[in-house]
């Protein structure tokens, strides 16, 4: 692993926290490896037990330090605000009792945790919001917080709210709680996250150049943030940090062998993989339309189902699969979307699944479910052109033909061949900003020698 320690006079010494989801610990937890990798001292405080982290990161010559709190797992908390409360006082209590022990010059914090701007500089450090959305679901939100949009917004509805740098014509492709909170206080608590924006000391994005430019030129207008992305690991991009091939924690157990072996023996570009993260729960006519239309596409398949999913997978259907599909809990999805067999990719458009995607290269099919992911799947179809949508709008079921279509246009033909170009071309793009002297690259050095600046004037 690359060292550039001996360049700086102080070593800075970072704090960092996430909330408690795989979606927003797996970034963080690049980040916290990129900026040890540069000579910084890191404790990561994670949401779960720090005996989750693998051997392999444990193991690895990387000056990080784990500390677990708990953040009331299991607690029959029913409200989004009070889930938010129990996080905040739980979080500043173990906070409180790690910076009582160790002095640290910045706290670095996840975007839905705005009390952590207060908290870092209540006890003398500075602070930096760490958003794990894209920036064109963040500037939306950022319109709500500021009260521009009224919400619910009805179907037909003008969007001229929306500046011009964010592209988004129809009420379907912006973020869903804004047209239909799933849970109530959601669309709160997402728009908090600009809550105290203005008195932060560094905004960081988990995008890069290249990828959102417009509206990250929108948001720089706003504060001064920082790209750091892509945030995954780095041999699978740059190769700077030595055997850094997973995110070091996660919540499911990945079935890594199989999923491996299985895809040695298919031909390249052969194989269709389906994942929808680790939080969706599919409707059982959703997803038996999934299945089926795998199935009439003739194509491999690789699709991650939960054991809690599993009962939705009829007897008929596992079947008559078993010689064409393979179906996992859990995979290991970077291996998988670099493996050679591997030749699309049905996503639910997870922002951390998108950012996978595109910087391996891999053209997706785009099946959206809540949150930001609806917004990603309008970047990936209509800005990027890197994928397919497989429901159209003014659908409102999911059907096995257009499971069946969507696998034969991302798999076959030209548009497969317009698709694969575009993919390949923001592989390269990703790539070039977490290279040494890239943009994001660039502005992570520039993070710390901010710091020892700052430390060494003080």
């Amino acid at each position: 692993m690359e060292n550039n320690g001996d360049k700086m006079s102080k070593k800075p010494n970072i704090l960092l926290i996430s909330l408690p989801y795989q979606g927003h610990i797996s970034p963080m937890m690049q980040f916290a490896k990129r900026l040890s990798s540069k000579g910084a001292a890191v404790t990561v405080i994670t949401p779960f037990s720090a005996n989750l982290i693998s051997d392999d990161d444990r193991n690895r010559s990387i000056n990080i330090e784990y500390v677990s709190y708990d953040h009331g797992e299991g607690q029959n908390i029913v409200t989004v605000e009070d889930y938010m409360a129990n996080i905040e006082t739980r979080a500043s209590e173990k906070l409180l009792e790690v910076v009582e022990n160790q002095a640290f010059d910045v706290l670095v914090h996840d975007s839905l945790m705005p009390f952590g701007v207060d908290f870092g500089h209540r006890h003398g450090l500075k602070t930096a919001i760490f958003f794990t959305q894209p920036c064109a679901i963040s500037s939306v939100y950022y319109l709500v917080y500021q009260g521009k949009i009224r919400c619910p917004v009805q179907e037909g509805a003008d969007l001229s709210f929306l500046p011009d740098e964010i592209p988004i014509s129809h009420v379907k492709d912006l973020p869903y709680d804004l047209y239909h909170e799933r849970y109530p206080g959601t669309l709160e608590m997402l728009a908090n996250q600009f809550s105290n924006a203005d008195n932060a000391d560094w905004i960081f994005f988990n995008t890069f150049l290249g990828l959102e430019d417009e509206v990250v030129n929108w948001l720089s207008s706003k504060w001064k943030i920082m790209t750091i992305g892509p945030s995954v690991p780095s041999m699978f991009l740059d190769k700077r940090l030595a055997d850094d091939r997973d995110y070091g924690l996660s919540l499911f157990k990945p079935d890594g062998d199989a999923c491996i072996k299985w895809l040695d023996g298919k031909d390249s570009d052969s194989v269709v993989y389906v994942s929808f993260g680790s939080l969706a729960n599919l409707e059982q006519d959703y997803m038996d339309e999934i299945a089926w239309g795998l199935l009439d596409s003739k194509c491999s398949f690789i699709w991650v189902v939960r054991d809690t999913e599993k009962s939705k997978l009829s007897e008929k259907f596992v079947e008559e699969s078993a010689d064409r599909g393979l179906i996992v809990n859990w995979s290991p999805q970077l291996e998988v979307l670099a493996h050679k067999a591997v030749g699309s990719f049905m996503t639910h458009c997870g922002w951390n699944s998108t950012l996978e995607a595109l910087s391996l290269g891999v053209p997706m099919m785009v099946v959206p479910q809540w949150t930001d992911q609806t917004t990603n799947a309008k970047y990936i179809v209509d800005v990027w052109q890197t994928g397919v949508r497989v429901k159209a709008h003014d659908k409102e079921k999911i059907t096995r033909e257009d499971v069946t279509k969507s696998v034969k246009d991302v798999m076959e033909g030209t548009k497969r061949e317009e698709l694969k170009a575009n993919a390949l071309k923001f592989k390269e793009m990703a790539l070039e900003a977490m290279s040494e002297g890239g943009s994001s690259d660039k502005n992570i050095d520039d993070f710390i020698a901010e710091i020892v600046t700052s430390s060494t004037s003080t």
